[in-house]
């Protein structure tokens, strides 16, 4: 069994998709549109294309917006994402404008950071022990 899928809700999927592809540097996977303005739109990493993907998903479900204030106000990230150098991304997303609720914080053989994604999540980015 692997993990073939993950999605995150986003608040504007043209703009998550811009953020994603854009800024953090995913490669649109799949883009197929499904009535009503929402799209089956998910971004995979550009060093693994045949990777895991992830999917934007329209947060249009009652649930969501409680779910992710809480997360939000708690300082919880909705995701994590892994990076080679945790201090060397922080300082080229810092330069591109994204905002850093968490600055690289060493745990161990750990390091991570904490960001908001502009469409509604934090995101951790860490570094995977050796």
């Amino acid at each position: 069994m692997k993990i073939h899928l993950t999605s995150i809700f986003v608040d504007d999927q043209a703009k998550a998709l811009d953020f994603y592809t854009e800024i953090l540097g995913f490669v649109k996977k799949h883009d197929v549109p499904l009535g009503g303005g929402a799209r089956w739109l998910t971004v995979v990493s550009s060093d693994e294309p045949g990777g895991t993907e992830l999917l934007l998903e329209p947060a249009g479900h009652p649930a969501v917006k409680p779910y992710r204030d809480a997360l939000a106000m708690d300082g919880i990230p909705l995701a994590q994402f892994a990076v080679d150098d945790v201090k060397a991304e922080y300082a080229r997303l810092s330069h591109l404008g994204v905002r850093f609720t968490q600055e690289p914080l060493e745990a161990g053989p750990v390091t991570t950071a904490v960001f908001d994604d502009t469409c509604g999540n934090l995101i951790q980015i860490a570094t995977q022990p050796q």
